[in-house]
């Protein structure tokens, strides 16, 4: 299998845990965006990632990628057999995919705007070197106006209702290992990818681990949803 991917792509690295919660390999193909996106459109018809090519099947969009994996490789199962516990798994599963994707990814612009190490790593790795010092040397008051249009435009979700989000998240995993039950279902590998981009695990790699999106990563009232998350990534042998 390949995985033609954005590495700090949320939607790829949940295609990424599915893999491993799977137990299964595939070479990850990094994505230049621009000419690297002509090849996928090529491949796949579209030009978004992830991508994953299994044999003679090209499945693009998370979601049917996960659905691909359950049908292909159904075991460990990682959505319940009983009817209402699998439409709860994939209604959390749109959810993380929608509301709180949109908030998390608006909320890292505002925050690489104003952090020149958090937005020079987010860089793609084939970035050529004169454009991600360009990057770099940007002043804050220059990229911050433009992330505060960003929000404004494209999202109802304001920094304050992604923080109400997160909080009631909080309250749902305090006391349980998982969202669905008491095993590892798509419901958390779609959430655990959104709170990657909010604040970075410990495989993101240096310099990104750690670091996030000042306010919400280092909230006191969402640090058992941050250790919660981590507890998923150590149960696929993430952490």
């Amino acid at each position: 299998m390949e995985l033609h991917q954005f590495r700090h792509s949320a939607f790829c690295e949940k295609v990424r845990l599915l893999l491993a919660a799977k137990g299964l390999t595939a070479t990850l193909v990094e994505v230049t965006p621009g000419l690297g996106q002509l090849e996928i459109f090529r491949l796949s018809g579209q030009r978004q990632v992830p991508v994953l090519v299994d044999g003679g099947d090209v499945i693009a969009d998370s979601t049917a990628i996960a659905l691909h994996l359950e049908e292909k490789h159904p075991t460990p199962p990682l959505l319940p057999e009983d009817p209402a516990a699998r439409a709860r798994v994939l209604l959390i599963e749109d959810w993380a995919d929608t509301a709180l994707a949109t908030g998390a990814r608006l909320a890292l612009v505002q925050a690489a705007a104003r952090d020149p190490l958090l937005r020079s790593a987010l860089l793609p790795e084939a970035t050529p070197a004169p454009l991600r010092r360009l990057v770099d040397s940007l002043p804050a008051s220059v990229l911050a106006p433009l992330g505060e249009t960003v929000q404004d435009v494209l999202t109802p979700c304001s920094f304050r209702q992604l923080t109400r989000m997160l909080e009631q998240l909080t309250v749902l995993v305090r006391d349980r290992s998982h969202l669905e039950g008491d095993r590892l279902s798509l419901a958390d590998l779609a959430v655990v990818a959104q709170l990657s981009l909010l604040r970075f695990p410990l495989s993101a790699g240096e310099p990104l681990a750690g670091r996030g999106v000042e306010g919400i990563s280092d909230h006191p009232l969402l640090q058992p949803l941050f250790a919660w998350r981590d507890g998923i990534l150590a149960e696929l042998g993430r952490a």
